[in-house]
């Protein structure tokens, strides 16, 4: 997948495609539907399919002081739309530039013009433009005037649900993982460097991997059982893993990190990339009295969490995301 960040000189490889508008945070079952039906056509045209966002989300450029809400990091993000196949990633700069364009001048001056769009593909509320005051009526008349395409997905439900980011933000912050994997269709997951801490897990028989959680939104604090992808190194491979997330209040700390206690694994792996899928929640963080009794609760957490990535429904390692062939 090609990422493309500069649309004033885009390559006329890239030009004449099926373009997908959204910011698809999470990448969930009606993003999946919305890309996958994109993809489609795209097939049927015999041309690419690109899928257009911005970046910052406009929610952090507007208000950048707010506590982080993504599902996905920009990192995440681009891996699964590479994992399900899609062509080219043009991400924009959302600046005050941007903010400010009219809806009708984004479609002609952006999508047309430097694009080169034949075809556009949003979801039923997609909105656009200066105080987002475009939406798919703007797209609709534009279309006939402009003769390009235009394909809107109405509202992906399953029973009386309908997905949506904010949805599965409000499953993620009760702990509730279990619901999260459903409704993206694939296990949440946190991609980051393993820093260093204060490696005080050593003193107690449980040295942790630990990420910060940049670029995304903080989970309910608590133990969760996971499962750690390496994709390099001589510690490569899928590892089964107990995690913690919070401000460890035993030892009085404020910071927001995600310590992962990994099961039958000697390896240093300071400074390299992992992934960690959360699989299901355990416990909420606590307050222990001493190290010993923090010990022999972590004992409990790993045979619970151990216990849980062995049940048959928890045995692969991530829940493949459907790939676009599975629209056509």
């Amino acid at each position: 997948m090609k990422i493309i960040r500069h649309v004033d000189s885009i390559a006329d490889a890239c030009k004449g495609s099926v373009i997908v508008l959204g910011n698809f945070d999470g990448f969930h079952k009606g993003h999946q539907k919305v890309i996958g039906v994109a993809g489609k056509l795209a097939s049927e045209m015999k041309t690419t399919l690109t899928v257009l966002s911005m970046e910052p989300h406009p929610r952090m450029f507007f208000n950048p002081a707010q506590k982080e809400f993504r599902l996905n990091s920009f990192r995440t993000k681009t891996h699964l739309l590479e994992n399900f196949g899609v062509d080219h990633f043009i991400v924009l700069p959302f600046d005050k530039s941007l903010a400010t364009m009219e809806a009708e001048d984004f479609v002609l001056d952006t999508l047309i013009d430097k694009i080169g769009a034949l075809h556009i593909v949003v979801g039923y509320d997609y909105c656009f433009g200066a105080g987002r005051r475009g939406g798919v009526n703007v797209l609709g008349w534009l279309s006939e005037q402009e003769q390009f395409g235009l394909t809107v997905i109405e509202k992906v439900m399953e029973d009386d649900h309908i997905y949506s980011s904010s949805n599965i933000r409000a499953s993620l912050e009760l702990g509730d993982v279990r619901k999260v994997a459903d409704r993206l269709g694939h296990w949440w997951h946190i991609e980051g460097h393993v820093r260093h801490g204060d490696q005080r897990g050593r003193t107690i028989d449980f040295p942790t991997a630990n990420l910060l959680l940049e670029g995304y939104i903080e989970p309910k604090y608590g133990v969760y059982a996971v499962r750690i992808i390496i994709e390099n190194g001589k510690s490569k491979g899928i590892w089964d893993a107990v995690a913690n997330v919070g401000r460890r209040p035993t030892f009085d700390k404020k910071d927001v990190l995600l310590e992962t206690y990994i099961f039958d694994f000697d390896y240093d792996i300071y400074e390299q990339a992992i992934k960690v899928e959360f699989v299901d929640f355990i416990r909420p963080e606590m307050k222990f009295e001493g190290l010993e009794s923090l010990k022999t609760q972590i004992k409990q957490d790993c045979l619970i969490a151990r216990e849980i990535l062995t049940k048959k429904e928890n045995q692969h390692s991530f829940i493949p995301t459907p790939k676009i062939a599975d629209y056509l």
